[in-house]
């Protein structure tokens, strides 16, 4: 995926920068040649989805597998899909080109399974962002580490990454959710930076928005069943305040967001990160927008009409964005909306 080899001075401009202004002043965000993101976990695996010239699916049989109940011993197989997101992207400015991972999918193999599949080479990525820190966005972070050894790599993060977390739904029994290690992820090689700011990844191309500010009276976040342990008592925790996510300015064309669950509300990601750039222009919004499910029901119509008005030339909404949203995405915009399916990669040019 990289046209050259790591360097240490590549290395070093994945490490995050701090961005200058906030959330009211625009950060200069270098605008790229191209883009390219692949989805490399998602809910779903589609292998009979057609491709377009600039949304490359994922073949068929994507590699092989002992089987000897077949005469030949072997069967092909396809790519793991879970409920859980990782994209790798990929930015080119010039002859230079550089991968950043965004998130690593629910189990420890999907995502780099996907990527042996895919014929991905994970040793070129730069950086890990981490959206937040639910369990089925780090999952993959031990298949990364066991294959990456003990190389040092970034990994950007928010400070409440860390937070316990638990859903207790009423009349049920509390489960809690797993907690992400500091301590295990440092022994692992991860270099790991916390920053509840703009941070500015690869020389500039790459933002990691930092903490989204929430503007809209519609997009609710997590119902009171989804709490955290704070202050030696569980209490509601319905902004998830670590989520964040990646933003590059293509070229010419506009904004591409790619957000993990989008718990700020997708209409908020958007707007922060125009505000935070003062590019205006959404050109792609890639990611899950958690809009599944009834809690989530009626902030469907109000994201779906923002996000119309925002007329993006591609919207591929997955992971946890759920049925409903779906099909009223697809019906708002029909030459917008695309199908997301695990393997996908979606290729975003400069004009």
């Amino acid at each position: 995926m990289c046209d050259e080899s790591a360097t240490a001075e590549s290395i070093r401009s994945a490490t995050p920068a701090s961005a200058p202004g906030s959330a009211v002043d625009p950060i200069t965000l270098e605008p790229v040649d191209e883009v390219v993101v692949t989805t490399l976990v998602d809910n779903v695996f589609d292998a009979l989805l057609e491709g377009q010239e600039t949304i490359i699916r994922a073949p068929f049989a994507a590699g092989m597998a002992q089987a000897p109940q077949f005469e030949s011993g072997t069967t092909h197989v396809g790519l793991m899909a879970e409920h859980g997101f990782s994209a790798l992207v990929t930015v080119r400015t010039g002859g230079s080109t550089t991968s950043i991972l965004f998130d690593t999918g629910l189990s420890p193999d999907a995502m780099i399974t996907n990527a042996d599949r895919l014929g991905i080479d994970m040793s070129d990525v730069q950086a890990v962002v981490l959206s937040h820190g639910h369990f089925d966005h780090a999952g993959g972070l031990a298949g990364l580490a066991g294959r990456l050894g003990t190389a040092s790599m970034p990994m950007v993060v928010h400070p409440l990454v860390w937070t316990r977390r638990r859903l207790a739904p009423p009349g049920g029994s509390p489960r809690e959710l797993p907690t992400l290690s500091k301590r295990a992820l440092t022994g692992e090689g991860f270099d790991v930076i916390e920053r509840r700011q703009p941070s500015l990844l690869l020389n500039g191309s790459v933002l990691i928005t930092g903490e989204v500010d929430r503007t809209t009276d519609f997009e609710r976040g997590m119902p009171p069943a989804h709490q955290r342990w704070a202050n030696s008592i569980w209490e509601p925790d319905p902004l998830v305040i670590d989520d964040q996510a990646l933003v590059v300015d293509v070229r010419g064309k506009g904004l591409l967001v790619v957000t993990g669950c989008g718990h700020a509300g997708a209409v908020n990601i958007v707007r922060h990160a125009q505000r935070l750039t003062a590019v205006p222009r959404l050109h792609a919004l890639i990611g899950g927008l958690h809009l599944g499910g009834g809690y989530f029901a009626p902030s469907i119509a109000p994201t779906v009409g923002a996000l119309t008005a925002m007329a993006p030339d591609l919207l591929v909404p997955g992971h946890c964005t759920g049925w409903q949203a779906q099909h009223t995405f697809a019906a708002a915009l029909p030459n917008s909306w695309v199908q997301s399916s695990s393997g996908t990669r979606y290729r975003l040019s400069a004009a």
